[in-house]
């Protein structure tokens, strides 16, 4: 048998076979969130003006928009990965919407502030800790992800490993944001995009070799 026709047979098998996995990975997701959940608030503290920054500042709460933004689609595409038939990636584009809007808010924060003030937004000060602390509270979401993914049968084991790991590095940030006091896009667009890229790089790595079928 070809492999396009193993493909389409194993599409085909039954009708079932979308939603079974898709209920898995969404558990899993579950799972491994209220894990990351647990291990951030083993590790770090929110942050004293939480309260205050969710009403008073909205790049702080831009933060989450980004992360979400990202984390949706992401999750739609580990669920098309997921399958053996799963190169009809519809739902990509979506994750062009974060970018824009990071792009709209950085444009925004550097017409809005002194050039002279740009490198000090765009270091912050907790640059390495931002980098660190995404990595590690993915884990959990990441383990998780490639567990549920072990139980379908990705036609691209790397791409589906890719997207698990922005699915969880997105989720990673977004706990860390409620920690980190840098609200800056600069910053955001930076850091938080270096953390959330070494997940999904590493998440390509392993899901190349774990994932194969």
């Amino acid at each position: 048998m070809k492999t396009d026709e193993l493909i389409a047979a194993l599409a085909a098998d039954n009708a079932s076979v979308s939603p079974p996995i898709s209920r898995t990975l969404l558990l899993a997701l579950a799972v491994g969130a209220l894990l990351a959940a647990a291990h951030f608030f083993s590790l770090l503290p929110v942050r004293s003006d939480f309260a205050h920054a969710i009403t008073h500042d909205p790049r702080f709460m831009f933060k989450f928009v980004f992360t979400l933004a990202i984390a949706i689609p992401a999750l739609l595409l580990v669920m098309q990965l997921a399958r053996p038939d799963g190169a009809d990636l519809r739902s990509v584009w979506l994750l062009g919407v974060p970018l824009v809007l990071l792009a709209l808010a950085v444009g925004y924060e550097m017409l809005t502030v002194p050039a002279d003030h740009w490198q000090v937004h765009a270091v912050g000060s907790m640059s390495m800790a931002c980098m660190t602390y995404i990595p590690i509270l993915a884990a959990a979401p990441f383990v998780a992800l490639l567990y549920a993914l072990r139980n379908g049968a990705p036609a691209n084991p790397a791409a589906a490993g890719a997207a698990a790991g922005l699915v969880s590095g997105a989720i990673a940030a977004s706990f860390y944001a409620a920690r980190c006091i840098d609200d800056s896009p600069m910053f955001l667009a930076i850091w938080y995009v270096i953390g959330i890229g070494l997940v999904t790089a590493l998440g390509a790595v392993i899901g190349s070799r774990l994932l194969r079928w």
